[in-house]
């Protein structure tokens, strides 16, 4: 609260005559950055050509988004600040994982993923894999370089659910975006 309070230079008081306590605080933030998060998410569904480019762009977004990010945050809120922490794992469900759970449908639906793949499993071992790249006891940062650890992760990922025809898809998209990350 003392940052707070130098940072907008106001007193600690003004402050708790606005808030309850810091989690209040806390969780007010973690709202506001998971709603900016769901726009972005929907604005690239509206744009995404078909469910194998939503892919490639969320992915993309959430590498560049990731980099400008300090890593430790969602640790931080996790062990300390409960109430930021459910309403994050609620967002989760709620958000990230329904729309990777239609996303991939979609891909089944248009021919570019296998139909036996069980997208509800297969939704959640996405999201897992995007939160474990910066989860520096898996990846240290000073042995891995975070972008390289998502762009491997997400190839293994999508060769993992591919048909033929997605592989090509995945290839023109390749070509254009993901070559220029590396």
């Amino acid at each position: 609260m003392d940052d707070i309070s130098k940072k907008i230079s106001i007193s600690k008081k003004t402050i708790y005559q606005h808030y309850k306590d810091k989690e209040e605080i806390v969780c007010l933030v973690t709202e506001r950055v998971l709603q900016k998060e769901r726009d972005k998410l929907f604005g690239i569904k509206e744009i995404a050509e078909n469910a194998i480019h939503e892919i490639v762009l969320v992915s993309q977004y959430l590498r560049d988004y990731s980099q400008n990010v300090n890593h430790s945050i969602l640790f931080d809120i996790q062990k300390y600040h409960a109430q930021a922490w459910e309403i994050y794992l609620k967002f989760k469900e709620s958000v990230f994982l329904h729309s990777l759970t239609d996303t991939l449908q979609k891909g089944i639906d248009e021919g570019f993923f296998r139909k036996e793949i069980n997208v509800n499993v297969l939704a959640r071992l996405r999201i897992e894999q995007v939160q474990m790249a910066s989860d520096s006891d898996i990846y240290p940062y000073e042995k891995f370089n975070f972008k390289e650890v998502q762009i491997q992760l997400f190839e293994h990922f999508m060769h993992g659910i591919l048909t033929d025809k997605g592989r090509k898809r995945l290839a023109h998209y390749s070509e254009n975006v993901l070559t220029n990350e590396k």
